[in-house]
Parts: C-alpha cells; sequence; structure tokens
C-alpha cells in the first residue's frame, strides 16, 4: 500500500480532520499593505523596518517580489541583489552573497545571509579587476580546489557586476 493510500485511510477515520482547512484569504479582506522586514548578518542586522511595501529577491528558482500578506515560504537565495521598496516611495538595494527567505504569516519577511552589503558600498572599477583575477585563476591555473573557488568567485563577482549597471 502507497504511503499516500494509508495516509488517506487515517484522514477517513477522523472526518474531523477533513474539515478543517486553512484560513483563506479573500481579495475583499481589510489587510495591511505593509510587511515587516529583517535583513540579518550572523553578526549584525543591516536593514529592519515595519514600513517596507515591498522586496524583491534573487531566489534560487527565480526572481521573486514580495508583498504584504504572501504565502508563508522558505526560499533559497542565490547571489544577487535584494530591492527594499519603502512606504514613503524610495528603496534600499542591498548586494547578499545568498542565504535564505523565510516567509511567515502576518506580513513577516526575515533574510538571512552570510554576507552582504548596501549596493553602493561596491566600485565597479574593483569588481572588474576581481573578475578578471578569478577568470585567471579559473581558466587553468591552479589546483582543483583553487579552480574550484575562484568560479564561485565568479558567479558571484558577475552577479554583482550586473546589479551595478
Amino acid at each position: 500500500m502507497s504511503s499516500m493510500r494509508i495516509a488517506r485511510a487515517a484522514l477517513r477515520a477522523r472526518p474531523s480532520a477533513l474539515r478543517t482547512f486553512p484560513q483563506r484569504r479573500g481579495y475583499a479582506d481589510a489587510v495591511s499593505d505593509k510587511i515587516k522586514l529583517t535583513l540579518a548578518l550572523p553578526h549584525q542586522s543591516i536593514y529592519k523596518s515595519t514600513d517596507v511595501v515591498q522586496v524583491n529577491l534573487p531566489a534560487e528558482s527565480g526572481e521573486m517580489g514580495v508583498l504584504a500578506n504572501h504565502i508563508p515560504s522558505i526560499e533559497q537565495l542565490k547571489p544577487g541583489l535584494v530591492e527594499v521598496v519603502e512606504e514613503s516611495g524610495g528603496s534600499k538595494q542591498f548586494f547578499l552573497s545568498g542565504g535564505f527567505a523565510i516567509v511567515q504569516p502576518d506580513s513577516m519577511l526575515s533574510i538571512n545571509a552570510v554576507e552582504g552589503y548596501p549596493l553602493e558600498d561596491f566600485s565597479p572599477e574593483a569588481v572588474r579587476s576581481q573578475i578578471a583575477e578569478a577568470q585567471k585563476i579559473a581558466s587553468g591555473n591552479g589546483s582543483q580546489q583553487d579552480i574550484a573557488e575562484a568560479q564561485i568567485e565568479l558567479e558571484v563577482l558577475e552577479s554583482l557586476q550586473s546589479a551595478l549597471k
């Protein structure tokens, strides 16, 4: 007997379990249009606000926008740009090396990353020179470990370079 068949049989044994569906949200519901956002690194919180309207994330599954009352989920982030759109109309941009975004009920979003910096902290010239150095190593001049590290570095730097444009 398959595991799903066993689970369905167990549900039939307790009919009340079938009637307890999570509450669904309708379009006419009066809800807050703001997100409570925390962007944290292991050693510090780099952004925290309750007046965020939208957050755009570089998820592994594709670019993702989070609005208030987004369905709860956990997303793995790839290296890239996180854009925070504030209620005032302004926006803040952070470059993250990767991490996780956790969308919780009640419009709470937690972004956890190992490294992250405001985008304005980066110099396009410095990024270009680091890309050139990493390309030399990744093209085969070094040990297998050096080549693998250079390829990862290239992925992050190329993502950063495209965010700076």
